[in-house]
């Protein structure tokens, strides 16, 4: 978070989720064919997951569902490496800037059927996006402030089928050709209001933030047969505590860490992983490296407990300031 002595706000941090849910059955008809409803509901389905990677969230970075796939349903899973930051400039010029960069992993696997005959067929969905927020500081007390923020996203979703080809042959209608090297472009627009209170004393530390955000995916420039939409809405409370604990590493106080933090997910994302809200508890350590002339000023690893309906997770984060 911001750092005590210059009152700038600096963060750069990792997230790392691994999620999974169920796919529906691929028909096949005249060789193999998926119903346009199928592959119109799975592309919105991409873009839906790709909301839980624009928008920065503790919670959704350390989720690890299981899912089933029997020999009709199919199975599907989703992987997605998360890096953003934010940055206040300074009091003075209260510009406040964000970023995130997402790679995700998406493998549905379809069961095709031609008469009393069916096989899987598992495709690889690779997903890059990125999302960048411009923000006003409002000070509204020394310690609570009001921001705004413009967020814009951009995202691509490229099909690889090379691993069934064996199966599909040169059969093939124009909702497969998707699936065989297509493509799925989305773009996204919407904004962000965040109240901001920062209590700063030489003893400790206190953080807290309350985010709702809220970006509307859109579909573009992409393969003929997929056209998909998904709204990206969520509430956010986040809140982090830190303190000395003691000892003294590199010339400064090394600080114990503890977070909270709570999301309710709105729009398209509720539900879709089969859960509305997540919580996260979270405990680490943070070293203070200011006193060398060094880039980076702290470092914090926490390991954070996620919890929802159905869902549990444990993962360990790594963070920095400069």
């Amino acid at each position: 978070m911001r750092d005590s002595v210059c009152r700038v706000k600096r963060r750069l941090f990792g997230l790392l989720g691994v999620l999974s849910c169920c796919a529906g059955a691929a028909q096949a008809q005249q060789g193999l064919r998926l119903t346009q409803d199928d592959l119109q509901k799975r592309a919105n389905g991409v873009l839906a997951l790709m909301s839980f990677s624009i928008v920065p969230d503790i919670t959704t970075s350390s989720l690890n569902i299981g899912s089933g796939g029997g020999s009709t349903s199919g199975s599907t899973e989703f992987f997605m490496t998360q890096l953003g930051g934010g940055d206040t400039i300074s009091d003075s010029v209260p510009i406040y800037l964000e970023g995130v960069l997402a790679a995700s992993r998406y493998d549905p696997t379809f069961i095709a059927t031609q008469g009393a005959e069916s096989r899987r067929i598992p495709t690889k969905w690779n997903s890059l996006s990125a999302t960048g927020g411009i923000g006003w500081d409002f000070k509204l007390t020394d310690e609570l402030k009001l921001r705004p923020i413009f967020n814009f996203a951009l995202g691509n979703v490229t099909s690889d089928l090379r691993a069934a080809s064996w199966y599909v042959g040169r059969k093939t209608d124009s909702d497969v050709d998707f699936l065989d090297k297509g493509s799925l472009n989305a773009y996204g627009l919407g904004g962000s209001l965040m109240l901001d209170y920062e209590h700063y004393r030489p003893g400790y530390e206190v953080d807290v933030e309350l985010r709702y955000s809220d970006m509307r995916l859109q579909s573009f420039d992409s393969s003929a047969a997929v056209r998909g939409r998904a709204t990206a809405q969520s509430a956010n409370l986040w809140a982090r505590y830190r303190a000395p604990t003691g000892a003294i590493l590199l010339q400064r106080p090394l600080r114990y860490v503890l977070e909270l933090t709570h999301s309710e997910f709105l729009g398209d994302q509720r539900g879709i992983l089969g859960f509305d809200r997540l919580t996260s508890i979270g405990a680490g350590l943070e070293l203070d490296s200011s006193a060398y002339d060094v880039f980076i000023t702290r470092t914090r690893v926490v390991g954070r407990y996620v919890f929802g309906t159905n869902v549990s997770g444990f993962s360990v984060g790594l963070a920095v300031s400069f």
